[in-house]
């Protein structure tokens, strides 16, 4: 009778054993790798599969909605999330490169080869660093966004390290694929503030921008994101740097065509950024990949879809889920 009342107490408990485990309130740890200082967190347990979060252009390791990340690691996943180089609390080791932005942006326009001081596949590098020094082998890949296209290559780089990869809101990078509106690219375009309150102000245009029609957002609740993340860490250069690597970039169809990682694609019917031919197009190009369209859904984590992102997410995860190996140190 005492083992049975114990095995009761132990049952009931684990739910909030697991919540405690990933309560996203752990401390951002850093990882020199090189030329670059990546900032990180690590929600869950070491020994579950490892989950890696690769965010879009500009974005920050919190850009991932902590209660999304909290869903995750609760079924089973030990999701690692990070600041890329260039944004948020990660570092140049060195002095940071520089570029000439509009000289750029000229040259792509003119159809000429755009200069950029790294490239997505450097970035996809750091990822890959990044795994390297927390002793994962192998891993479950998330990219969103810019971080889709970083996705890529990393499958690309290293498929025998990735269980399964997501492709969320991304592209081909193909000519010919639908643009976004002139309106969205010029607020994109607005780098430099001469103040932090039009800099929040800025920010919210952008995310409202981004948000779907169905939506309507609350001003005042997009300011306060858009102070937080300026809060914690303001670098209109490195975004610079981070849409160079983009537009230095060309078609990655071949690479896609070359994939063969277990592969879902999740993109939204109302896309501004990256209309929905961008995913449709991803998906056709990558041998045996799902596509799930979500209606609705535009370029941002708003709260009305998350239910039906995990939706779509955690079916294909948990298929391809396998217990992985830390490497041997």
């Amino acid at each position: 009778m005492r083992v049975v009342i114990f095995l009761a107490a132990l049952l009931c408990s684990l739910p909030s054993l697991a919540s405690e485990v990933c309560k996203v309130g752990t401390d951002v740890e850093r990882v020199s790798l090189g030329e670059v200082s990546l900032a990180y967190q690590s929600i869950g347990r070491s020994s579950d599969p490892a989950l890696l979060l690769v965010m879009g252009l500009g974005g920050q390791l919190i850009h991932w909605p902590d209660d999304v990340v909290e869903q995750l690691c609760e079924q089973g996943f030990r999701v690692i999330r990070f600041d890329n180089r260039d944004v948020g609390l990660s570092r140049w080791n060195g002095e940071a490169p520089t570029a000439n932005l509009a000289y750029e942006v000229l040259r792509y326009r003119l159809g000429l080869a755009v200069g950029a001081p790294y490239s997505l596949r450097n970035m996809a590098g750091d990822s890959l660093g990044l795994m390297d020094a927390l002793g994962i082998d192998q891993f479950h890949l998330l990219g969103a966004s810019m971080g889709g296209m970083i996705a890529q290559h990393i499958a690309d780089m290293a498929p025998q390290r990735v269980r399964s990869l997501t492709l969320v809101m991304t592209s081909s990078g193909a000519q010919g694929l639908p643009a976004p509106s002139p309106a969205l690219l010029q607020l994109l375009a607005r780098r430099e503030a001469p103040s932090r309150e039009v800099a929040l102000e800025q920010q919210a245009d952008l995310l409202a921008a981004l948000g779907s029609p169905s939506v309507v957002d609350d001003r005042a609740m997009l300011l306060h994101q858009a102070e937080i993340a300026y809060d914690r860490a303001f670098n209109p250069a490195g975004v610079e740097r981070q849409l160079l690597a983009i537009l230095a970039e060309g078609s990655r169809v071949d690479l896609l065509n070359r994939l063969q990682v277990p592969t879902l694609v999740v993109h939204g019917t109302a896309d501004p950024l990256l209309p929905v031919m961008h995913g449709v197009h991803v998906a056709a190009h990558i041998r045996g990949s799902e596509l799930r369209l979500i209606p609705g859904l535009a370029h941002r984590f708003q709260e009305r879809f998350k239910g039906p992102l995990l939706a779509a997410v955690l079916p294909h995860l948990q298929a391809h889920r396998q217990d992985v190996q830390l490497v041997q140190m």
